[in-house]
């Protein structure tokens, strides 16, 4: 009897949190649908629709808006994409990430007194990558001409009136700024006066931008004069950029600044197509772009969570959550451990890892009476015929590949706490500079269409502060800090020049019965990934709405490896049973999980900001959800 009403209890709270009316109203569509994180850059994309375009151009052009608006990222940060294909029914993955420069080694960043590469300046920059995926998308899949897809980021980099929130994320870094002379002469046109940055609403005129965007169509509209089709046009301007006067002035300006980005690198990258990795998860195939994210973590977790039934738990109920930490911890873990670029040695056990066999053998790891401060890697090399090549490395860091029990000790290993105060007690405070290493944002794009294109991106890289290179307009990417110097860390993820670090940046597509079911990103650094896992949990085993599920109340972990941000060990090191709750979360749920072992810290908002598109074949239309968490905004027809 008493099991029979706390069951109702839990069913009734989950009932009340998300039955709710929701703060923003989900958005309908019937021809196309475009969702990013500023307004105007979805009007951007709105735009691209009216005028003819698919999805990709839309995509595309939401995403130069993005990056002209600096909405925590610009035109020299990195692309991650995921665009289904009606034509062939597929998903196709694009890795429009930078690599690190040549002379970017483990042992020049040691020799300069780093534990990891820096969080700013031109020593964190790897290669620009989203000029060349916004090309790459534009050209294989997009209907239009970069001058038509550029022509709002144009409009914007000419003069907008400029948000508060990026006028004022100027003024805050305005120190930083002005260590980079190019930076200055860009952000703070006020220079002496009391506000150096511009106003909310002030015109914020970016000409140096502008002029580079025009060389780029330019360089297009010349090669298509002289007989190019429109791909071969496009990549004019791809050439011109990452090999003409574009590169020229990125490169010396780089130089100048102490950067060590090169001609011959810009020359020699190039973005990838690839094949997504996926999972099955209950009938819905869920995809991920590979290990150079943290991708397939989210595939792994659902792989475990398989193992269990979450929706008897109830939403958000004690078991649940802990459930739920339990396994992003294990994901973590793996991912810390063994992701990295595919392409350099030694090759990421991803086939074990995401194994079905190897999640069950987890999923029994899972202690359901208290957390495990300790859970470190699994071993996935046995369910790929191997022997785990850095069993000696592990052991060194305390962890145990033993799996007859569920390594619930009391303690951490020491390589992996952040002091010895963690160590006795999880309860140290959050500071804030680590809740914005682990929150840092990014924004996203989700386009689709009633073709049938669906796009899903989560750009990156080049936010504020950014260091400008020369006279380009062009923010660096700063994603070189998610490199590691120490092997024992994670042997797949040492910098090397040429090579892209494991990043955070994470798209995700699902297909239900061979058809799109849901596009849907976040950003949000670390929790990126638990943001969605969790969205897509609440749509498919709880039943919300797409936008129910863009607001609900979500939890976060930070017992894992920070990727960003933070020059020694202890600033990134995991903070073991520390958990992010919603302020709602009820008092006996909160009771229940100190007992367990958690320390628990509590926000409003914990759900995002994600921006997703649920695709309603009943009726033939699409569902749009935006967040209620910053400035992201969707329009649909």
């Amino acid at each position: 009897m008493r099991t029979l009403i706390f069951l109702l209890l839990i069913s009734l709270q989950s009932l009340f949190l998300f039955s709710q009316q929701t703060q923003k109203p989900p958005l309908h569509g019937k021809q196309w649908m475009a969702i990013t994180g500023k307004p105007l850059a979805a009007t951007a994309g709105s735009m691209i629709f009216q005028r003819g375009g698919n999805a990709v151009d839309a995509a595309c052009a939401m995403l130069g808006a993005t990056c002209t608006m600096w909405d925590v990222l610009s035109w020299g940060g990195e692309t991650q994409a995921l665009i289904y294909n009606p034509k062939t029914g597929k998903v196709i993955g694009i890795n429009a990430l930078g690599v690190a420069p040549t002379g970017a080694t483990a042992e020049y960043y040691k020799s300069k007194g780093y534990n990891f590469p820096p969080q700013y300046g031109p020593l964190a920059a790897i290669t620009p990558g989203t000029v060349g995926g916004l090309c790459l998308m534009l050209a294989n899949y997009g209907t239009m001409s970069l001058k038509e897809v550029l022509a709002p980021s144009m409009q914007l980099a000419a003069g907008y009136p400029i948000d508060a929130q990026t006028a004022n994320s100027m003024e805050r870094g305005k120190q930083r700024i002005k260590e980079w002379p190019y930076s200055k002469k860009v952000f703070l046109p006020h220079l002496g006066e009391k506000r150096e940055a511009p106003e909310a609403g002030e015109i914020f005129v970016q000409k140096d931008l502008l002029e580079t965007l025009t060389k780029m169509v330019e360089a297009e509209q010349a090669a298509l004069k002289k007989g190019k089709n429109r791909k071969e046009a496009i990549m004019a301007a791809y050439d011109r950029f990452y090999k003409g006067d574009i590169a020229a002035e990125f490169v010396r300006g780089c130089q100048e600044q102490g950067g060590l980005i090169t001609m011959n690198d810009l020359a020699n990258w190039k973005p990838i197509e690839e094949e997504p990795m996926h999972v099955n998860y209950k009938g819905i195939e869920v995809y991920k772009l590979q290990q150079w994210t943290q991708g397939p973590m989210l595939l792994q977790s659902l792989n475990i969570l398989e193992n269990f039934d979450l929706k008897n738990m109830g939403y958000n109920s004690t078991r649940y959550i802990h459930t739920l930490y339990q396994t992003m911890n294990m994901t973590f873990a793996d991912r810390d451990f063994y992701y990295g670029d595919p392409a350099f040695p030694p090759s990421e056990p991803m086939q074990g890892l995401l194994s079905k066999a190897y999640a069950k053998q987890r999923a029994r790891q899972i202690s359901m009476e208290r957390n495990m401060a300790n859970i470190g890697p699994g071993d996935p090399y046995p369910f790929e015929g191997k022997t785990n090549p850095f069993v000696d490395v592990l052991k060194k860091r305390g962890y145990s590949l033993d799996t007859t029990s569920n390594q619930n000790r009391n303690f951490a290993p020491a390589h992996d706490i952040r002091n010895e105060a963690v160590a006795n007690n999880p309860a140290v405070e959050l500071d804030s500079e680590y809740m914005e290493r682990l929150w840092a944002g990014t924004t996203s794009v989700e386009a689709a269409d009633a073709e049938g294109w669906v796009v899903s991106i989560t750009p990156s890289g080049g936010w504020l502060p950014a260091t400008i290179a020369g006279n380009t307009g062009i923010g660096m990417s700063q994603r070189g800090q998610s490199f590691v110097l120490d092997a024992a860390l994670n042997p797949f993820n040492v910098i090397e020049p040429g090579k892209r670090p494991r990043v955070t940046l994470t798209p995700t597509m699902a297909l239900k019965d061979g058809k799109p079911f849901l596009s849907f990103a976040v950003q949000g650094g670390d929790t990126q990934e638990q943001n969605l896992l969790q969205f897509f949990l609440n749509i498919v085993e709880f039943g919300m709405t797409v936008q129910e599920a863009c607001e609900a109340a979500n939890i976060n972990t930070n017992q894992l490896w920070l990727s960003l941000g933070g020059s020694k060990n202890e600033d990134r090191q995991p903070r073991a049973g520390s958990i992010l709750l919603h302020s709602n979360t009820p008092e006996w749920v909160r009771k229940e999980l100190r007992q367990m072992g958690y320390t628990l810290s509590f926000d409003d908002r914990t759900s995002g900001p994600i921006n997703a598109i649920w695709f309603d074949w009943k009726h033939n239309s699409f569902w749009g959800g935006s967040s209620n968490h910053g400035e992201d905004y969707g329009i649909g027809w």
